[in-house]
């Protein structure tokens, strides 16, 4: 099978497409044929040997979309689409593959409507988004700023915001284009409160907590694969439901063959894309 693995973390070079034997299931995996693979911002982080828990050789490749081939049994029947994220392309390999063993649990199916590249730009965004909101305690009403429209966890939270109930769902940019593409979708508005996570934009911030004593705030901080599983399941059936209604839509800003993968991350790291970079298997 094909494969796009990072030889060395030593930046873009450090990618070569290999032929590797196809993964053997064992230990209730579930093989999958790969169709189409998100690409990330932690992607880039590990290539760029910025995540010293990651060993190379390592296939990349955190999210993705695919059939079930084999091991499904009658939860994943084969031929069944299947989208799914997990420890993969960062403790072991990934996505960035013809094929690739899945745990059952990481499995989500794909509903009816929505095609195997949006899929696979799903779930990292928006169970990030979804269980997020839920850890601020977002309740129908209030009003939630997401920085970043272009960024997928931002363009995803104020999405789900919106199809939630928020009072307001407001983003930010800098970027003139992204703004007009946002407000075509209804996104901007004025006023609202402030949730971040992630360090895509800087590592570093200064605050003065007498803002977080007077206005008894709190800081949380979020990683999605220390959530529990009640957490997942419960995020996953929220987003699905939303999907089926039309209530949310994946963005996908650009598509790339699995060899372009080097192109398809300097796109979203230097392009700084509306939407989804996606590799088509």
């Amino acid at each position: 099978m094909r494969a796009m693995r990072a030889e060395r973390f030593s930046g873009y070079e450090g990618l070569k497409l290999v032929d590797l034997q196809k993964p053997a299931v064992s230990d209730g995996k579930v093989l999958l044929r790969m169709t189409a693979a998100g690409v990330t911002p932690l992607d880039h982080t590990i290539l760029s040997g910025q995540f010293p828990l990651a060993k190379a050789p390592l296939i990349l490749g955190g999210e993705g979309a695919g059939v079930v081939e084999e091991g499904g049994g009658t939860d994943f029947p084969v031929g069944s689409r299947v989208m799914f994220t997990g420890p993969y392309g960062v403790f072991e390999d990934g996505a960035y593959s013809e094929w690739l063993a899945v745990r059952k649990e990481s499995l989500c199916p794909i509903p009816e409507g929505v095609d195997n590249v949006s899929a696979a730009g799903i779930p990292v965004a928006y169970l990030t988004a979804q269980m997020a909101l839920a850890l601020a305690g977002f309740q129908a009403g209030k009003t939630v700023l997401a920085p970043a429209i272009g960024g997928s966890v931002g363009n995803a939270v104020t999405q789900l915001a919106r199809a939630l109930g928020a009072k307001h769902a407001i983003s930010s940019t800098t970027n003139h284009a992204k703004a007009e593409q946002a407000r075509a979708l209804g996104a901007l508005a004025l006023d609202g409160s402030l949730t971040t996570l992630g360090y895509a934009a800087s590592r570093t911030a200064t605050i003065d907590v007498t803002n977080l004593i007077w206005q008894r705030a709190n800081i949380k901080s979020f990683i999605l694969f220390a959530r529990p599983q009640a957490a997942w399941a419960e995020a996953w059936n929220t987003i699905v439901a939303l999907l089926q209604s039309g209530a949310i839509k994946p963005i996908v800003a650009k598509t790339f063959p699995l060899a372009e993968t080097a192109d398809a991350l300097r796109y979203l790291v230097e392009g700084r894309p509306f939407g989804r970079v996606v590799l088509t298997i």
